[in-house]
């Protein structure tokens, strides 16, 4: 059996977490993550843990890759969900770039970091040698600070819908300020603009319809399974902080009208052991479904539509539970977490946010169960 976490990187991140704490207050400021936490975490590898080892990648398990991103979201989920969201753009992307392209873009930037946004909201022309794309893709989360913007387009044209990615300088692409937000503030996750520019066919990637130019088992996982996953990593880390930061407070805090402190009421214990079970349990359960996909790509098959789903209900669970985790003991602080500086107060916007994503919605349950009960799934992803 292939190893199930435990990657070094796990190791790397989890000492990045100082910093991040850290740099956390002015990612709020600025409203995406300060350029050098972006690169320390470029640096030390973070970035690549998911990228063809051919192009200097780590092309690790997905367990290790959910590790990681849980270790920089316990320390601050914005950080966390822009290194997830540039784990996915480089791995993802990376395997489906031709050979040539992606070995000349890592040679010359080891630390290269992707921003991207696999939403066909692009229109791509046909042209002499390339394409010519107008577009605007909304939250594109970690623009400031990408090397290039990944995003997708309907090709204008075609006979029948078809789609493609282009991959867009940082100098060729305007940052159209549009995110003002309280959950995630410091994502960063503006709209992301082009204007008729053209892009070489050598720049773009097929998702839809054509398989990695890479067969390692990493590459022969569904997309929208790992797109899933990763987005798990950053509400269980949220919640791991959350469910952290109560543990310090109910040690310290007294209660008004009250001798005792707050770990010594058994309302408090009960939110806590409550919350603990919801986000182990629902975090188990995702890291088995995600095994049972692993262990059939690592077999040379390929995952069917009751082990997709299975792998969206487990990640839309773990969501939802994360949340219900971090409400626990939000309620349990009591006022406490209510103040602006209250880690929990932040962890239970940023958490929310993390569910409301496409990927990991709480429609999926309901559509799994189709699937599972013999139907056919309603959202076509699935």
């Amino acid at each position: 059996m292939a190893s199930r976490g435990g990657h070094p990187l796990v190791a790397v991140a989890k000492g990045l977490q100082p910093a991040v704490r850290q740099a956390a207050a002015e990612a709020q400021e600025l409203r995406h993550v300060p350029e050098a936490m972006v690169r320390d975490m470029a640096a030390a590898g973070l970035y690549r843990i998911a990228a063809p080892e051919c192009f200097g990648g780590a092309e690790a398990d997905p367990f290790s890759t959910i590790e990681v991103i849980e270790a920089i979201s316990e320390a601050d989920g914005s950080v966390g969900w822009t290194l997830m969201i540039g784990i996915e753009t480089v791995g993802i992307g990376g395997s489906l770039m031709d050979s040539e392209t992606a070995g000349r873009l890592f040679a010359e930037n080891p630390e290269l970091v992707l921003a991207g946004a696999l939403n066909p909201q692009g229109r791509a022309t046909r042209v002499d040698g390339g394409w010519r794309v107008t577009g605007q893709w909304p939250f594109a989360s970690g623009c400031h600070h990408a090397d290039l913007f990944w995003g997708q387009c309907v090709v204008e044209g075609a006979e029948v819908y078809e789609t493609l990615e282009v991959l867009v300088p940082r100098d060729s692409y305007e940052i159209l300020d549009t995110w003002h937000v309280n959950g995630l503030r410091g994502t960063g996750s503006h709209d992301v603009a082009v204007e008729g520019l053209f892009v070489p066919d050598s720049m773009t990637t097929r998702v839809a319809g054509r398989d990695p130019a890479h067969d390692g088992a990493l590459y022969r996982m569904p997309p929208f399974t790992r797109l899933a996953y990763n987005k798990v990593g950053v509400a269980t880390g949220i919640a791991r902080g959350a469910l952290e930061a109560f543990v310090e407070l109910a040690a310290s805090k007294q209660p008004r009208l009250s001798s005792r402190a707050l770990r010594e009421r058994p309302r408090a214990q009960r939110s806590y052991a409550e919350a603990e079970a919801a986000l182990r349990s629902a975090r188990s359960f995702v890291f088995d479904a995600v095994d049972e996909v692993w262990q059939t790509v690592l077999a040379g098959g390929r995952a069917d539509r009751r082990q997709r789903a299975l792998v969206r209900l487990a990640c839309s669970h773990a969501c939802q539970e994360a949340i219900r985790a971090v409400e626990l003991v939000h309620q349990a602080a009591g006022t406490s977490a209510n103040f602006e500086d209250s880690p929990i107060g932040k962890a239970r916007r940023d958490v929310a946010v993390v569910a409301q994503q496409v990927m990991v919605a709480p429609y999926f349950i309901e559509d799994a169960g189709r699937v599972m009960l013999g139907l056919d799934p309603e959202q076509p992803i699935l």
